[in-house]
């Protein structure tokens, strides 16, 4: 009888806290507005540009742009995206195998895919043929052709959409085999959160230890919800029967179980992870990506809903805070390397945007 009536207890608890988030935000979640919000940061992010168009800061703009113009469906929006492919000559950074000139190539690949136009892609299938024919050369304690963990956003998704495209085997089991290495080299098993670099690892031979003013370990935010947005956008493509699935589902339902504990009552994620007394104001390019990650596992029937909607209402409540009259996305970190960097109300970047955009795309999709 007690066991009963704890349950129904929890319940009723659990139904209100989602009650709860929705009061008097109910118009967040309505499609018209989701669309509304989405339009105008992405217009004011385009008419203000910054970086080259194939950077990393760009490629994951884009990702949400092309998210943008599948929810929205604005031939303005597919326009903007094939200018910046045009401009590009359609082809990734410079270096060859640095994750982050990769990144761009994701939205050349779901563009092929609409409009069948094979300069969008061939460009990357000669990198990549080059990159498989390449070795990579190891720099000091950077071993590893991926050391930082943001760079699983931003390479393994476009080797993986291109091997799905082109039913070509070999790209995925690269993403496989660099991904593992990184996984090994930064993933924590005690926290289920990812190092950003090597020296964020802690009792490593020759690596000064670094630690939160309160004696934590640091976990960055962004680069964990890099991360989870890498995941979430390799899991999308590969089959239901991919022999190396399991442990990217395993790693994604550790990962937003972690996650979602220290989202904070804001519904946001403070840019240090375990200490975020350190850093009091939530922070958008991580709130973000969690927001997308954790939406999309809902969608895709991967992550518990009675658990995980909550903090995906919450999230984007929070996000719907940090826009700014003008349409901007604010309270973006700067670029770094790292939690420690202050930012404010004005303060963007254009990762910022796609991870509002990628957010927007999936809560959208949300039953009611």
């Amino acid at each position: 009888m007690y066991k009963s009536i704890f349950i129904l207890l929890a319940t009723f608890l659990l139904s209100g806290s989602v009650v709860a988030q929705k009061s008097g935000n109910e118009k967040l979640f309505k499609d018209r507005y989701i669309k509304k919000t989405m339009k105008k940061a992405l217009d004011w992010q385009l008419e203000n540009p910054k970086h080259e168009l194939y950077d990393w800061t760009n490629g994951a703009f884009y990702a949400g742009v092309f998210a943008a113009y599948e929810t929205i469906g604005s031939k303005k929006i597919w326009n903007a995206m094939y200018e910046m492919g045009e401009a590009n000559d359609w082809k990734p950074g410079p270096r060859l195998h640095h994750a982050d000139d990769h990144v761009i190539c994701q939205t050349y690949i779901d563009m092929y895919r609409v409009s069948g136009e094979k300069k969008m892609i061939e460009p990357f299938v000669e990198t990549m043929d080059k990159f498989i024919a390449t070795p990579y050369e190891a720099d000091g304690i950077f071993e590893k052709t991926w050391w930082w963990c943001d760079a699983l956003f931003m390479a393994p998704p476009a080797f993986v959409k291109l091997g799905i495209t082109l039913d070509e085997d070999k790209y995925l089991k690269l993403s496989d085999k660099l991904w593992k290495e990184t996984y090994d080299l930064l993933y924590d098993k005690e926290h289920h959160l990812y190092a950003r670099d090597m020296s964020y690892k802690w009792n490593e031979p020759g690596i000064e230890e670094k630690r939160e003013a309160n004696g934590k370990k640091i976990f960055w935010s962004r680069g964990n919800g890099w991360v989870m947005g890498g995941l979430v956008r390799v899991l999308s493509e590969l089959p239901k029967d991919y022999p190396n699935r399991d442990f990217y589902i395993k790693n994604y339902k550790e990962m937003a179980a972690k996650i979602v504990s220290l989202q904070q009552e804001d519904g946001l994620w403070r840019s240090s992870l375990l200490d975020p007394d350190s850093y009091p104001g939530g922070e958008a390019s991580g709130s973000g990506f969690f927001c997308y990650a954790l939406a999309w596992g809902i969608n895709n029937g991967i992550l518990d809903k009675e658990t995980y909607l909550p903090a995906v209402e919450k999230a984007w409540v929070g996000l719907n805070g940090l826009i700014q009259p003008d349409g901007h996305v604010g309270w973006c970190q700067p670029i770094g390397a790292d939690p420690r960097k202050n930012f404010v109300a004005d303060s963007w970047e254009v990762y910022g945007t796609g991870a509002f955009l990628l957010a927007g795309s999936e809560v959208i999709k949300l039953d009611e």
